[in-house]
């Protein structure tokens, strides 16, 4: 059996890769490439380039292996985008989670692992927040995710899909071995966006909202490493295929740290003082968000090892060092190099 990864040319989804092949498992993996980079997908595992919602993409991928389950990470990711742009977050999230769902019914794929968000909750009423609590989005990125959870949740009572919905809170870090990290160019992540300053890759950044009831001002988020990110969808994917029931599920640690407190992080771990920037909060952020784990610590033997922001920031720099190295210009024999117009 082979399990197929969407997106897994993206942040998350080369983990994911890196995860089951180191398992033994057979991948095949759907992603177009519009925002991830065909190098993340390790050699060991089977590529198709297309769109997820396109059931030819799917009809390839599986003529390549015997596929039993999916794992659902394509999809467009920024809240602020989300805002300004809403139909293309219900077009590449919505509508084609839904065509991705229906083809893999077709081919009698019975078990889908899918990428949600802790957006859904908005601003919690209370944290930590548990999957019972109120579902707000406040932005059409955790609107177009919730949608998803509820035609799986439905469509599930009206056939043999079985699937698990994982509420992300802030994924950051990156693999400890240095295989793979955010590459996404121009991500708003606030960890990548904190390393790429302490680099020099940017000028500095800015700090959206100083205002909020929080103990220094700046919003409060609970950040999760990729790797027992993608530890917590292993052992979710064996669930399901052992006949294990649907599940919606958080995934974070159950504590929150500050956007300063991150960026100091990052400071330490680089040595490099970079300019911070006060600006107005953000439509669509929310004040604190902070996951109550329980049920995902009580439906898997999840053991979460990288759980320290210190460890989280330092991970997350040493692939930004690798990165910035792989895309740096080649060097010519006298030292010099060619950098394209619109570098200079």
């Amino acid at each position: 059996m082979a399990t197929l990864v969407t997106g897994g040319a993206g942040y998350i989804g080369s983990h994911m890769i890196l995860r089951l092949l180191d398992a033994g498992e057979t991948v095949v993996v759907i992603d177009d490439l519009s925002t991830g980079h065909d190098w993340a997908i390790p050699g060991r595992a089977h590529f198709v380039k297309g769109e997820v919602s396109d059931p030819k993409a799917l009809e390839a991928a599986c003529k390549l292996a015997d596929i039993d389950a999916v794992i659902h990470f394509a999809g467009s990711v920024v809240v602020p985008e989300s805002i300004a742009d809403p139909l293309k977050y219900y077009r590449n999230n919505t509508c084609a989670s839904r065509a991705l769902i229906e083809n893999c019914l077709a081919h009698r794929i019975g078990s889908i692992l899918f990428s949600s968000t802790a957006a859904v909750y908005g601003d919690p009423e209370s944290c930590p927040v548990a999957e019972e609590s109120r579902t707000l989005p406040l932005s059409p990125y955790g609107a177009s995710k919730l949608m998803v959870e509820t035609m799986l949740h439905d469509i599930a009572a009206a056939s043999d899909l079985r699937y698990g919905a994982l509420r992300y809170f802030n994924v950051a870090g990156a693999d400890p071995q240095g295989r793979a990290g955010h590459s996404t160019v121009g991500a708003t992540h606030l960890l990548k966006v904190a390393c790429e300053a302490a680099l020099g890759v940017r000028d500095g950044l800015t700090v959206h909202g100083t205002d909020y009831a929080t103990r220094d001002g700046t919003a409060e988020r609970d950040f999760i490493h990729v790797s027992d990110l993608v530890d917590a969808h292993y052992l979710a994917l064996s669930h399901l295929r052992e006949g294990g029931a649907s599940f919606t599920a958080n995934c974070g640690y159950g504590q929150a740290y500050s956007v300063l407190e991150v960026i100091e992080a990052v400071k330490t771990a680089s040595g490099v003082d970079f300019p911070v920037h006060l600006g107005p909060r953000r439509p669509g952020d929310s004040m604190r968000v902070i996951a109550d784990n329980r049920k995902i610590m009580s439906l898997f033997d999840w053991q979460p090892a990288y759980r320290d922001l210190t460890t989280i920031a330092r991970h997350a720099l040493a692939w930004e060092h690798k990165l910035g190295t792989r895309n740096a210009p080649d060097k010519k024999a006298d030292g010099s190099v060619d950098v394209p117009p619109d570098q200079t």
